[in-house]
C-alpha cells in the first residue's frame, strides 16, 4: 500500500495541517497515558481540557464551541472499520503514525464502502491535523514497531454512550455512540457494528 505524506496535495481532500498551535503541555500530559498492545480510546481527559493550550483549539478550530480532548493509543496495523462525525476531528500525532482515510461521498446508498478507495497518509510526530466531517477514518496505524499515541479533539459529547433510542434502519443503524457513525469490516468482529466494508481489510 502506497503511503503519502499529509503534506501531499492528496491530503487536502480529507483535511488540513494546522501550524502555529502550541502543544507542548498537551504532549507532556500524554507521557502519562498507556500504550497497550491493542488499542485504547479515551474521549475526554480533564487534565488536558483544563490546559491553556485547549483554548486555541476551542476558539480557532471549533469557533468557541465546547470541546473534549482525549487520546487514542496502542498498536494497530489494520483498517477494521471507518467512522465519521458531523464535524471535523483534530488529531495531534504524539508519535509518528499512519492514517487510513476515505470520503463519505463514496459510501453507497446501502451504506457499504469499497476499501480499495482508502488512502494512507503518514503523520510525523507533533503534527496537528484536521480531518473534515466528510472524511472516513478510524484508529491510526503504527509507523514502525513501537505503537502510536494520538491526541483526539472533538466537540464535547462525541463518542460518548448513547442515551436515546434509534431506529434499526437507515443511517441510524450505523450510529454506535453520540455523533459517531461506523461501518465495520466483518473480519474485525466489532460487536453490534454494521458490517458494510467491502473488499480487503487493509493492512499497513
Amino acid at each position: 500500500m502506497e503511503i503519502f505524506s499529509v503534506l501531499d496535495e492528496r491530503f487536502k481532500k480529507y483535511g488540513k495541517v494546522w501550524e502555529g498551535f502550541e502543544t507542548t503541555q498537551i504532549l507532556k500530559e500524554m507521557e502519562h497515558t498507556p500504550l497497550p498492545q491493542d488499542v485504547i480510546y479515551v474521549p475526554s481527559v480533564e487534565e488536558m481540557e483544563l490546559l491553556p493550550e485547549a483554548v486555541q483549539f476551542k476558539n480557532s478550530v471549533y469557533g468557541g464551541l465546547p470541546i473534549q480532548i482525549g487520546y487514542c493509543n496502542g498498536n494497530n496495523h489494520q483498517l477494521n472499520a471507518v467512522e465519521y462525525h458531523r464535524n471535523s476531528e483534530i488529531n495531534i500525532a504524539v508519535t509518528d503514525m499512519i492514517l487510513l482515510l476515505g470520503s463519505l461521498c463514496d459510501v453507497e446508498d446501502d451504506f457499504t464502502y469499497d476499501t480499495s478507495k482508502v488512502v494512507a497518509f503518514f503523520v510525523p510526530a507533533k503534527t496537528v491535523v484536521e480531518m473534515y466531517g466528510t472524511t472516513l477514518h478510524y484508529a491510526p496505524c503504527n509507523h514502525g514497531d513501537n505503537g502510536f499515541k494520538c491526541v483526539v479533539i472533538l466537540p464535547k459529547g462525541t463518542n460518548h454512550e448513547l442515551d436515546f433510542k434509534l431506529k434499526d434502519s437507515g443511517e441510524d443503524k450505523l450510529m454506535t455512540a453520540k455523533n459517531k457513525w461506523l461501518i465495520a469490516h466483518e473480519e474485525a468482529k466489532i460487536p453490534g457494528a454494521f458490517c458494510g466494508l467491502k473488499g480487503e481489510n487493509l493492512t499497513v
